[in-house]
């Protein structure tokens, strides 16, 4: 008896199959098949909308993984009147968990559950390793001027002449209101209390928890 072409089996099966994918002569290891139910577990998605996300995947990386150069093309597209490559670089780098230069579907789907699923302290906690560039667990000011620009750039608003001096500015107002202790780095835990008593950051990231693709 033939098998439904939407059951769960098949699906499994092709999960697997892509991580088995990757071209022999590539330089990054092959990730480790993945099962749709470990997904489910690891994840606050559904097996259905992980079947869309993974085709949709799959169509883009055939491979298995997201290098950083498509990466950087797909966000340039949600971006066109700015330059994304700065910004989308530090995101790569917080998307890619392995730090090997590659995303894998595991990588990409853990990132987007915390993102869009997850609670407000877990957002928080990505957000700051987004901003932590060198990953030593705080944030400094050049760290945070290197974010700053990347989002002026990414919104098509790169600072020259008297912008370089309101974009300093704003870059030293976030940094003393989040430096609690003013002792030149913003800790984890200064982040996260800072942010959570600002009622704008707290919303801003409620933004996101949707329960739809």
């Amino acid at each position: 008896m033939a098998t439904p072409p939407d059951s769960p089996i098949i699906e499994e099966a092709t999960l697997i199959e892509l991580e088995e994918q990757l071209n022999n002569t590539s330089a990054f290891p092959h990730p480790r098949p993945v099962a749709l139910e470990d997904l489910c577990r690891q994840t606050k998605f559904t097996r259905q909308e992980i079947r869309i996300m993974y085709r949709g995947f799959k169509q883009k990386c055939p491979e298995g993984v997201v290098h950083e150069d498509l990466f950087k093309d797909i966000y340039s597209k949600f971006f066109p009147h700015g330059n994304s490559n700065l910004y989308a670089h530090f995101v790569f780098k917080a998307f890619d968990v392995k730090s090997n230069g590659a995303i894998s579907f595991k990588d990409m789907l853990m990132t987007l559950s915390t993102l869009l699923r997850g609670s407000i302290y877990e957002k928080l906690r990505w957000t700051f390793k987004l901003y932590d560039l060198n990953g030593d667990g705080c944030i400094t000011r050049s760290e945070l001027s290197q974010i700053v620009l990347a989002i002026h750039e990414l919104m098509g608003k790169r600072p020259q002449g008297r912008g370089s001096t309101k974009s300093k500015d704003h870059t030293d107002m976030v940094f003393q209101k989040l430096d609690i202790n003013q002792d030149g780095v913003i800790t984890f835990e200064e982040f996260i209390e800072s942010c959570l008593k600002d009622e704008a950051i707290t919303k801003s990231l409620q933004v996101f928890d949707s329960r739809s693709l």
